[in-house]
């Protein structure tokens, strides 16, 4: 049983003055001796309750599955986080790369935290259930998740429609394809996965109604030794376009201009390795985005910001872009691509509108339909003309 203690309201108020001279004598967290966040403010509020998710602390942590200079995944998040560092001079940025989807990633979050991290950004998708965790046990920490379905309280998702520019990706790979055969080498069934499979095909057979997309799936994010062994074998089946999901593109890309096959980017523009081949691909601008988050969660504003739940930036948004051509494409092929771009922005042109069947011939979206962003985003089948099976 607890003792209590009476204390007199003059000690009460002696307590009180102490205390706030221990406060303000005390340096701030980091050892900089900076000026605090914008709009940052103490972890409990005035009425003692937990201060808004993001206002308090002196940094910001980034999470990453791979290195920062992958040509991929990892890369493009990795610039986004050299944006706020630009935009918030009194935030220390902390970085941790090769962070895995275990345990691992919990460890690296809490350790962020200890370091003064109010905001969390873990940027895989294998991250979210260690981040949800973590997320429970601080909630007044926000957590902002990349790619993920999945929300909490002080935790919110976001991506982008990163199929539009996939799908016009599709577009130039089957202008430009001589065979009608394309290759596309991906990690993992999730999702996000074969909903860019599908987007690319669509776009193909747009413009040659007998291309294929003949897929293999690694199991991994990035696997050099794997990456090289599919591009060959696709290559090697007589595919002349190649493509990829997966977070580190370099082996693959450089293994099809290699080969003397055309080469389609994912994440960024990796155009400098593949001089000759190069026809487009699919990135992601994750800068703009990333400060306003940080700014939202500074200033208190996470609970009821557009972050708050599942965010979803498009085409038309700059989230997701379509990356250079490459120096082989023809004017003509170019203008049809920007032509079918300016219609995705403006509405006229949807890549999942009905009838869209699968391999196997069933109607998955039925004619005159437009399926939501949630139902693209719940993906399950592959399309028809895509060659190959999901693994079980």
């Amino acid at each position: 049983m607890k003792r209590r203690v009476w204390i007199k309201a003059n000690q009460w108020i002696a307590c009180a003055l102490t205390i706030a001279v221990l406060m303000a004598g005390c340096s701030q967290p980091g050892g900089g001796g900076g000026a605090s966040a914008p709009g940052a403010a103490d972890t409990e509020s005035a009425s003692g309750g937990t201060a808004a998710p993001g206002t308090g602390g002196t940094a910001v942590g980034f999470i990453f599955v791979g290195t920062k200079d992958d040509h991929g995944y990892n890369q493009a998040a990795y610039i986004g986080s050299e944006a706020v560092e630009k935009a918030y001079p009194d935030l220390k940025v902390l970085r941790a790369e090769n962070v895995p989807e275990t345990a691992e990633a919990e460890r690296v979050m809490e350790q962020m935290i200890r370091d003064g991290a109010k905001i969390i950004f873990p940027t895989s998708y294998g991250h979210l259930d260690p981040a949800l965790n973590v997320a429970k046990r601080h909630p007044d920490v926000a957590f902002f998740h990349q790619g993920g379905l999945k929300t909490a309280e002080n935790l919110g998702t976001y991506f982008g429609t990163i199929w539009e520019p996939i799908y016009l990706a599709g577009v130039a790979a089957g202008k430009m394809s001589k065979t009608g055969k394309l290759g596309y080498v991906v990690s993992v069934p999730i999702p996000q996965v074969l909903l860019n499979v599908n987007a690319f095909q669509l776009g193909a057979r747009s413009v040659n109604p007998n291309a294929t997309t003949s897929v293999v799936f690694t199991g991994s994010w990035c696997d050099p030794g794997q990456q090289a062994n599919a591009a060959n074998s696709l290559i090697d089946a007589g595919v002349d376009v190649i493509t990829q999901h997966q977070d580190c593109t370099k082996t693959i890309i450089e293994t099809a201009e290699r080969r003397g096959v055309m080469s389609v980017g994912y994440h960024t523009d990796a155009s400098e390795l593949a001089p000759n081949g190069w026809l487009t691909g699919s990135s992601w601008n994750w800068s703009d985005l990333f400060v306003d988050m940080v700014k939202v969660a500074v200033n208190g504003e996470f609970k009821g910001s557009k972050y708050d739940g599942k965010y979803r930036g498009m085409l038309k948004d700059d989230i997701v872009q379509l990356a250079n051509f490459g120096a082989n494409v023809p004017d003509d092929v170019k203008a049809l691509v920007e032509e079918k771009k300016a219609a995705l922005i403006d509405g006229t042109l949807h890549p999942f509108a009905g009838p869209v069947k699968d391999q196997t011939g069933n109607v998955r979206i039925a004619e005159g339909e437009l399926p939501t962003l949630d139902e693209l985003e719940a993906t399950d089948y592959l399309v028809e003309g895509v060659i190959g099976n999901i693994p079980k």
